[in-house]
């Protein structure tokens, strides 16, 4: 099976009952194809000569797909752009910035191909087991871009205060998705370090030598350089940490609620996590009805289930729930919040035809709709698994 073969297999749309009006706050259509959303504002910001706090937005989409998202501008400019693989389109003024609770959910169109006819039969035939049963709502792999070859988290030793460890995952250690210049000056950056006059000769001017430039006048003073990064990015890196705890304290939770005759294993970035294939009435009402707060030190949980599985889950990682804050800079938080444990899709709708791309194979296309911040790639893995699938992106 193939995903993502044409970014048109891919489509995701932002469903929002955000208002239009008066206010500085100008409102556009972002519309992007094989393009990183952080990437898009960037290009945004510097085709306009704005400041990227100027620059508001619900979600990171997807890179490889085709789409449409809600941006607002504060004192932007009541026009459009096009540029080779995006669109911004205006639609009028607020009062206020769009955010991420103003997403109200996600509608999806994916196209699954090369399959053969019974492939997709058997794929098309689960579609009532996924309209009542649903997907558990891991943070797919997307979330962990960020994750380097030694699969550390950049947040973990930033949180216990070790801010050279966290600085050199930031700034030197190898990650899958380097462009090749990328990967050339993090190689610099690991024969030199410590030695940071020589380093910064050896590098290219880059945001990453500006932080080298500063350790040359302040060698040791990790936790200030770490601080350089972009707070948008060092953002990010709590978001992952966090989601990838959430997701063991998911992946136990379903262990503890779910008979394990009916779980199978998925394998995701960071962790192989349970599946259901299908569930009993009362699991699933179990489940519907239950909510995981997202760890960080600001829970304050009473006595019973949920905190016994949190100090379990984080134990065997080696910390407690007090050590998941920051202590420096103060501009970056662990998120608040809770998520649903299960997610049911909605308006599904699933169909198999040829396949125009591979003859004699046959391709299924899904339409669905699901809250925001669920990953339809998870929601497309627990389908291929149960139909005997494994998913492939290539």
């Amino acid at each position: 099976m193939k995903l993502k073969t044409l970014p048109d297999d891919f489509e995701v749309e932002e469903l929002s009952d955000f208002s239009l009006g008066n206010g500085p706050f100008a409102v556009y259509l972002l519309t992007k194809r094989s393009l990183g959303t952080p990437e898009a504002i960037t290009a945004i910001a510097d085709r306009w000569n704005l400041s990227r706090r100027q620059i508001s937005y619900g979600g990171l989409k997807d890179k490889h797909a085709v789409t449409r998202q809600w941006v607002t501008i504060h004192h932007g400019p009541r026009r459009d752009m096009k540029q080779d693989h995006f669109s911004l389109v205006y639609q009028g003024q607020s009062g206020r910035e769009f955010g991420p609770h103003d997403i109200s959910a996600n509608r999806f169109r994916v196209v699954m191909r090369n399959l053969t006819r019974p492939e997709a039969e058997r794929i098309v035939e689960l579609q009532a087991n996924l309209a009542r049963d649903g997907v558990p709502n891991y943070f797919d792999d997307q979330r962990f871009g960020s994750l380097g070859e030694s699969g550390e988290f950049i947040a973990k030793p930033w949180c216990l205060g070790d801010y050279e460890r966290a600085l050199w995952l930031a700034l030197a250690e190898p990650n899958p998705h380097d462009r090749p210049n990328d990967r050339d000056e993090k190689q610099t950056i690991r024969d030199y370090w410590g030695r940071w006059i020589e380093c910064k000769a050896a590098l290219p001017k880059s945001s990453r030598r500006s932080i080298v430039t500063y350790l040359c006048d302040h060698p040791t003073r990790f936790r200030d350089a770490f601080a350089l990064f972009r707070q948008d990015m060092r953002s990010l890196w709590l978001a992952a940490f966090q989601s990838d705890l959430w997701n063991l304290m998911l992946s136990a939770w379903l262990q503890e609620h779910v008979d394990p005759s009916r779980l199978f294993k998925v394998g995701l970035a960071t962790a192989n996590v349970p599946f259901h294939t299908e569930l009993t009435d009362a699991e699933r009402t179990a489940l519907l009805e239950t909510a995981l707060p997202l760890p960080s030190a600001r829970l304050h949980l009473e006595p019973g289930p949920i905190l016994t599985l949190y100090e379990t889950v984080l134990a065997d990682e080696g910390l407690s729930l007090r050590e998941l804050r920051v202590k420096y800079p103060r501009d970056s938080f662990f998120s608040k919040g809770e998520r649903s444990t299960i997610v049911i899709p909605r308006d599904l709708k699933m169909h198999a035809d040829d396949d125009d791309l591979n003859v004699g194979r046959h391709r299924v296309t899904l339409q669905f709709v699901l809250p925001r911040g669920t990953y339809a790639t998870i929601f497309v893995k627990r389908l291929t698994e149960l139909a005997g699938e494994s998913a492939s992106d290539s």
